[in-house]
């Protein structure tokens, strides 16, 4: 049995059919929050439909030694950083003393890399007290979601929702309790890969994240 499946363009063609879909927040004068960098050209889309502000959420994640692909934690941005970490994951493999703290290290400097490079330095817009709509061009094991929403609602987000084109129904369903709403707008059956399901699937580079948020100024 196959899920409801659907193909791209491209990201901007993914954002508007996502903004299509999320019509109903705009009274909400929500915060949209893209996953850099992939996430950014449809959450562009979003803030830009909605007329609402674009900012980032800035996570990192820890890989296992070796193994970067295979998340056991991650650094999330913040006044003061935090590391979260999957403990399941961790007891499934071995690292030397250490690792982790230094591990946290390397992806708190990277994300101040980040924070200089998109943002000129500042602090992300604050949540508490507001809508919250995390954007990201796809799903696939749902981890970084997973930490976005997590903290975003221990930061008092009063409603929280999750939006992506495309992602497994197994990984929405482990979301489902973490997220106000869920707005996801293919879910193949069975699922591969976030990239196999849009056309042009060319990477996000630096300078258009830096380009749209800087768009983003002109109505958030």
């Amino acid at each position: 049995m196959k899920g409801n499946a659907t193909k791209f363009r491209d990201r901007g063609d993914a954002g508007r059919q996502l903004a299509a879909a999320l019509g109903d927040f705009a009274a909400d004068k929500p915060l949209v929050l893209a996953l850099p960098r992939g996430g950014v050209p449809i959450a562009f889309e979003v803030a830009k439909a909605l007329r609402a502000p674009l900012d980032l959420f800035l996570v990192r994640k820890i890989g296992a030694p070796g193994h970067p692909e295979y998340g056991i934690g991650a650094v999330v941005d913040g006044e003061n950083p935090q590391l979260v970490l999957n403990e399941e994951a961790m007891a499934a493999v071995q690292f030397p003393p250490g690792y982790i703290e230094a591990e946290k290290r390397r992806q708190i400097a990277e994300i101040e890399r980040l924070r200089q490079l998109y943002l000129g330095g500042r602090q992300t817009l604050p949540v508490a007290d507001r809508t919250a709509i995390v954007v990201d061009d796809g799903i696939a094991t749902g981890g970084t979601a997973k930490v976005a929403l997590g903290t975003l609602r221990k930061e008092g987000a009063t409603r929280l929702a999750l939006a992506v084109p495309v992602a497994p129904e197994d990984t929405l369903d482990q979301l489902g309790n973490l997220a106000d709403a869920i707005v996801c707008l293919s879910t193949p059956r069975p699922f591969h890969a976030v990239g196999l399901h849009y056309d042009d699937f060319d990477q996000v580079t630096d300078e258009d994240v830096i380009r749209l948020l800087r768009q983003a100024e002109s109505w958030g």
